[in-house]
């Protein structure tokens, strides 16, 4: 089972872990545009009002983010401006709202023809899911409007790491740590996209390829050494 009760040794509501992975995310994308990881200040709308949005919001507000919110249920959406002291905005505004950070957390396919002409942010950094309608199209014309794109699967990548903790026993500060790492995770994707003039979203695929190789790798020597177990924590030990 996933995502069930902490009284059931599960992770509870995986969405708290996502929305601090985003958080952390959206410093690593501030620190490469801003030269600072500070969110102080910073203008952020926020699209979306739902459980990883709210969560997300609550870490902004405490570091003094100026928030801007909407969702499509304007209730929800007023509910959470006046918990965050945020600006309340109209969906079909938010993309126009002039701000530092776009985090999209709703619906999927919202990074398309008719909303990137409109962005007014220099960071597109959100939890939803299959944010690029068409991902190649659209993340060449985010480049070329120099806004920076976090892949949505690298940052809102805190709900998978809250779930996959169940299977060993679900410990908050130890998925609170390894969601931390998704500001390093960033960090290398964006360091390969500039180093090899790629966007973002297709260095992001080729970490993940890297890393997957990379596992590969230590299970070949762990099942080619009988014993593999003694044998390779030599290794890690002298490393």
């Amino acid at each position: 089972m996933t995502g069930v009760s902490r009284l059931l040794g599960g992770s509870g509501d995986p969405s708290t872990v996502t929305g601090f992975g985003v958080y952390i995310g959206m410093k690593a994308c501030a620190y490469e545009v801003f030269g600072s990881d500070s969110l102080k200040g910073k203008r952020v709308a926020v699209q979306g009002a739902g459980k990883v949005a709210t969560y997300l919001c609550g870490h902004l507000a405490k570091e003094g983010a100026k928030l801007f919110i909407t969702d499509i249920q304007e209730m929800r959406a007023r509910t959470a401006v006046k918990r965050f002291s945020a600006a309340y905005v109209k969906p079909e505004r938010i993309f126009e709202t002039p701000v530092d950070i776009f985090a999209p957390c709703a619906l999927g396919g919202i990074l398309n023809d008719e909303s990137i002409p409109k962005l007014k942010c220099q960071i597109v950094a959100g939890g939803a899911n299959n944010q690029l309608l068409d991902e190649k199209k659209h993340i060449q014309m985010l480049i070329d409007r120099k806004i920076l794109y976090a892949p949505d699967y690298a940052i809102n990548a805190g709900g998978l790491i809250s779930v996959a903790n169940e299977l060993e026993g679900y410990n908050e500060e130890r998925v609170l740590k390894q969601a931390e790492g998704i500001y390093g995770t960033l960090q290398q994707i964006f360091r390969i996209a500039r180093e090899e003039k790629i966007p973002t979203s297709v260095a992001a695929n080729k970490l993940a390829e890297l890393r997957i190789n990379s596992l590969g790798r230590v299970r070949q020597i762990y099942s080619g050494n009988s014993n593999g177990v003694s044998h390779n924590h030599e290794i890690t030990s002298k490393a």
